[in-house]
């Protein structure tokens, strides 16, 4: 007697073909998924930036800003570091961006150093560069304004008062 329980090759084949096409449409949403994330970290970390910069003016540096993200996460004495550890030093790459910030016009002599002995400028600007070209380049300045430009892989350009290039997120 024999026992014809269990699968043929037939029905094995068939499973792992369907298998094989559920995957196939679910991988590009998924895909598209992780990028909205990294972009929505990009956006973060520009707000951060934002809020640690109102902050470092409001209570460390007479109204004054930070030309680097290291001085940002130097704590004054006393106290706590003005952004997190995951922005702690400029061209950090988070979530598939570069984030940097700069500045260019320091303030005028005899300004009161700042409570943490970093360096003092009467603005600030901040780019999240990303890594893969095809996802979307955020910016922002002085204003608190995040930027990014609608055309996918194309720059927003910042200075201490003007973002070109681009338009407010809204």
């Amino acid at each position: 007697m024999k026992s014809n329980k269990g699968f043929t090759l037939i029905e094995l084949l068939i499973v792992v073909a369907i298998i094989g096409i559920i995957a196939a449409i679910a991988i590009p949403g998924l895909l598209r998924a992780r990028q909205s994330g990294n972009e929505a970290s990009g956006i973060g970390s520009m707000r951060s930036i934002n809020s640690a910069q109102a902050t470092y003016a409001a209570s460390c540096a007479n109204g004054f800003y930070a030309d680097d993200l290291a001085t940002l996460a130097t704590a004054p004495t006393g106290g706590t570091p003005f952004i997190g550890p995951d922005l702690a030093s400029n061209d950090i790459v988070k979530s598939t961006y570069t984030i940097t910030i700069g500045a260019t016009t320091a303030a005028p002599a005899g300004t009161p150093p700042a409570c943490n002995a970093g360096a003092l400028f009467a603005g600030y600007f901040a780019s999240a560069t990303p890594i893969d070209t095809s996802m979307r380049y955020f910016a922002t300045n002085t204003s608190g304004t995040v930027f990014t430009n609608t055309v996918v892989g194309t720059a927003v350009t910042c200075d201490e008062k003007v973002c070109s290039g681009g338009s407010p997120i809204q």
